[in-house]
């Protein structure tokens, strides 16, 4: 049996951050340096491009890794407001998120579109989050599997291992409305993403790839969707923003 993926959380700070931001990424850093108990999970944090580079610096020297939230998927040329997966590297990101339902809404992202930035992404040697989710319309069809398996299958590349990517599963209808499944729900969602991986990958890999669950995630929640199987770590929003509500979910792992 493979070993149980270390559990990963990891904060999406969509657009939001300016420089003023530091002093938020700082006290995180500083409180997980200096934790007198190490967290039992690993811990990103992925700001805007603007402040990837500043990040690291602030994040120097602790247990906090900083990523990105999209990238392209050439590695340079002419597109004009695009950021490759190779600068995003260079300025410090360690994972990057593709796939958001954000993106797939608002930039007509297909599963082709985030397989190829996945692919960008393990070229320039960074974790791919790849993210999928039902919409509401979806989950009231009865849909919600099928979405999801279909996202997996079309969104991640070759080459696709437990090393280099983390699927994030994020009902669209639950982020930022303070809606979440039951755990019941989540725990059949995530069995069936760990099915599909296992199909898809092959056994080793599908039980050591970590599965995040991602929508609504914030300190008073947290401790129940973590505990749920298959539930690897989470992707979380607008609670990363805050250094104390992010430590207080990363701190359910030392409870």
């Amino acid at each position: 049996m493979a070993k149980k993926p270390k559990p990963l959380v990891a904060g999406n700070w969509k657009m939001n951050g300016l420089l003023s931001s530091r002093r938020e990424l700082a006290r995180l850093a500083r409180k997980l340096a200096r934790s007198k108990q190490k967290p039992r999970c690993e811990v990103i944090v992925c700001p805007p491009a603007t402040l990837v580079a500043l990040a690291r610096v602030e994040a120097r020297g602790s247990r906090l890794a900083i990523g990105a939230q999209d990238c392209h998927q050439a590695p340079s040329g002419a597109h004009t407001g695009d950021i490759s997966a190779e600068m995003l590297v260079d300025a410090g990101a360690a994972a990057i998120i593709v796939g958001h339902s954000e993106r797939r809404a608002d930039h007509g992202e297909r599963n082709a579109d985030v397989a190829a930035k996945a692919a960008a992404a393990h070229r320039a040697g960074a974790v791919a989050i790849v993210c999928v989710g039902e919409t509401g319309a979806e989950r009231e069809a009865r849909r919600t599997l099928s979405v999801v398996s279909a996202q997996i299958k079309g969104s991640l590349p070759d080459g696709t291992t437990a090393a280099n990517t983390v699927i994030a599963y994020e009902p669209v209808w639950a982020i930022g409305t303070g809606l979440t499944p039951t755990p019941r729900d989540i725990a059949a969602v995530h069995a069936h993403i760990r099915k599909r991986l296992t199909a898809l990958l092959g056994a080793e890999h599908a039980e050591r790839m970590r599965i995040l669950y991602g929508g609504s995630v914030k300190p008073d929640n947290a401790g129940e969707i973590l505990a749920v199987d298959n539930v690897d770590g989470a992707l979380v929003g607008g609670a990363s923003l805050k250094a104390e509500d992010f430590l207080a979910i990363v701190g359910t792992y030392r409870k």
